[in-house]
């Protein structure tokens, strides 16, 4: 089964085209969604970029295949900017794609912004009562402009389910890998990363799929040791275990991991006990209660509780939907 379509929404400015920035993130959506991996995944999403007119102005050369109105066809609808002028001097987003993300939303469309295209879905009124984030740079102005959304400028993306929104920059690819994660499975979304050069996954909004990465050693001791918890967490480690080995108090340890991860040591335990799990479920035939054991979190009904509180479905209902195995060919194939 197909991921499914994605359409990603063009819209450069009609006189100055597509500023760098907007490029970047735009390309963040291309590399990501628009580069088939067979050896991955068995099937990967079907691309189409959708615009209001010809090749847009400026140094790129970028021309559309679809109209917008081809938003309100697609699995997930992505805008990755809106003209600089939109968001610097207050001028309205473009009507046309005000109205084909009320089309596409209203189709049962997965709606996704990354940085400044948060203004789109604002406008549109997808955003109203919702969480949402853009680049800080702008948030202050998404707030004053759309008092109706909860701007959180205190993140990296947040996912309201059928609602994301992203930072700018890098934040961009760790929404879309959150996407591939939700869509495609752990192990080909860690592998994907990998291969874009980039973490796995970041803490960003919603905590289902997401799991706070390895800080890089910083010569204090931090990076390594939680190095090391990841490969033992079928030991029955503590934070106090942790701080120890680190060489720090307990408090200093809470204190130096919530800098370097936005979380706290418990949450991060749990998060890589979780995620270690969700990669058993895909990839071995382990019964629930083993994987439970190698994972850190013991019984199977413990792991049951903090799986289906974590990732939002059961072990089992998981393995289901992303169990990885093997066709002749060689190539993997999912439960999806």
């Amino acid at each position: 089964m197909s991921p499914g379509t994605v359409a990603i929404a063009v819209v450069p400015d009609p006189r100055l085209g597509i500023s760098p920035w907007e490029m970047y993130e735009l390309s963040i959506a291309l590399a990501v969604f628009g580069i088939p991996h067979a050896d991955l995944a068995a099937t990967w999403y079907d691309l189409r970029l959708c615009g209001s007119g010809g090749p847009a102005p400026g140094p790129y050369a970028l021309r559309t295949d679809h109209g917008l109105d081809a938003l309100a066809g697609a699995d997930t609808v992505i805008v990755p900017s809106v003209p600089e002028r939109v968001v610097d001097d207050g001028e309205e987003v473009p009507a046309d794609l005000v109205e084909a993300l009320r089309a596409a939303a209203d189709s049962g469309a997965r709606v996704v912004s990354l940085c400044t295209g948060a203004f789109a879905l604002a406008a549109a009124g997808l955003l109203d009562g919702r969480r949402a984030t853009a680049h800080w740079q702008h948030t202050a102005r998404l707030a004053a402009r759309y008092p109706a959304v909860i701007v959180d400028d205190s993140v990296l993306y947040t996912d309201e389910g059928t609602v994301l929104t992203s930072a700018g920059a890098t934040a961009a690819l760790d929404l879309c890998l959150h996407l591939v994660r939700r869509d495609l499975g752990a192990r080909v979304a860690n592998q994907l990363a990998r291969r874009l050069v980039a973490h796995a996954h970041r803490a960003g909004g919603q905590a289902q799929f997401i799991d706070t990465p390895v800080p890089p050693a910083d010569g204090d001791g931090l990076g390594p040791v939680l190095q090391w918890a990841v490969e033992h967490l079928a030991d029955p480690l503590t934070v106090d275990d942790l701080a120890r080995r680190a060489g720090m108090s307990p408090r200093s340890f809470h204190r130096r991991l919530l800098e370097a991860t936005g979380t706290t040591p418990w949450k991060w335990l749990l998060k890589q006990r979780i995620a270690h799990a969700q990669l058993l479920l895909e990839s071995t035939d382990l019964p629930v209660e083993r994987i439970g054991e190698s994972s850190g979190l013991g019984t199977a009904a413990n792991l049951r509780r903090h799986f289906t509180r974590s990732v939002g479905v059961p072990p089992t209902d998981y393995r289901k939907a992303f169990r990885v195995t093997v066709r002749p060919s060689g190539r993997p194939s999912t439960g999806r």
